[in-house]
């Protein structure tokens, strides 16, 4: 298997700790979605992403329907994807999904969480360079075989295709989305949820008491409420 492979098995451990924050999470995503391409989930291929995560968070119908509609309405605060970048200790790179209606205080609360860890915010590129980028999508693998969907699948920008606890997982680069998407869905095929990752090129080992310290600051950063998702270089 791959670094995919590797990577989803690591952190599946790592699900959203809370239910609520997951939910804060979605609802960021459906009003940018939604400012992005409208609220017909038809006619707009993102907001029907999220509504599958959104599904696969067991995230109630009617929650989802308020979420739709708020994001709907002019008054509705509009969300900003801003990417941070830096150092924990030992070493260890750090990249962080944001999605802020306040970029000002969001910077300010993650330098702070850095700062007070042994750390340091990064300029930007200082540490993205690092990371690969990727998309992926989790379908119902009921009839699947798998090596024959990867053989179909490397044609659209497949790179990894694998079969889990889960469901049959597909990894391709970023930009491969779309066109992965709109395949799967000519082919009537269940996505159960799909998103993006970064997967570092290169992890660290570190002994139980560096360990720590990482985990110490990446808990401090992943309890941000603008925090969408934070990945490192630290081996798991």
């Amino acid at each position: 298997m791959g670094r995919a492979f590797e990577f989803r098995k690591a952190r599946k451990l790592k699900r959203w700790a809370a239910m609520s924050k997951a939910f804060t999470r979605i609802g960021k995503d459906i009003v940018m979605a939604v400012k992005e391409g409208g609220p017909d989930p038809d006619a707009n291929a993102k907001l029907r992403a999220v509504i599958q995560n959104a599904k696969a968070v067991n995230m109630p119908k009617d929650n989802i329907e308020r979420a739709i509609k708020r994001a709907s309405d002019k008054s509705q605060g509009d969300y900003k994807e801003v990417l941070f970048e830096g150092y924990g200790p030992h070493g260890i790179a750090i990249l962080i999904e944001t999605a802020t209606d306040n970029n000002t205080r969001t910077v300010a609360n993650i330098r702070s969480y850095f700062n007070k860890c042994g750390g340091s915010l990064g300029t930007s590129g200082s540490v993205e360079f690092m990371f690969d980028h990727t998309c992926n999508f989790r379908i119902n693998g009921e009839g699947v075989d798998p090596e024959e969907l990867e053989l179909d699948m490397i044609d659209f920008g497949a790179e990894e295709v694998f079969l889990d606890d889960d469901g049959i997982l597909i990894y391709a680069p970023f930009e491969c989305f779309g066109a992965i998407q709109k395949e799967l869905e000519s082919r009537g095929m269940e996505i159960l949820s799909s998103g993006f990752e970064r997967i570092p090129q290169v992890t660290k080992e570190l002994i139980s008491e560096q360990v720590e310290d990482i985990e110490k600051l990446l808990e401090k950063i992943e309890e941000d409420d603008d925090v969408q998702n934070v990945y490192h270089t630290m081996k798991e």
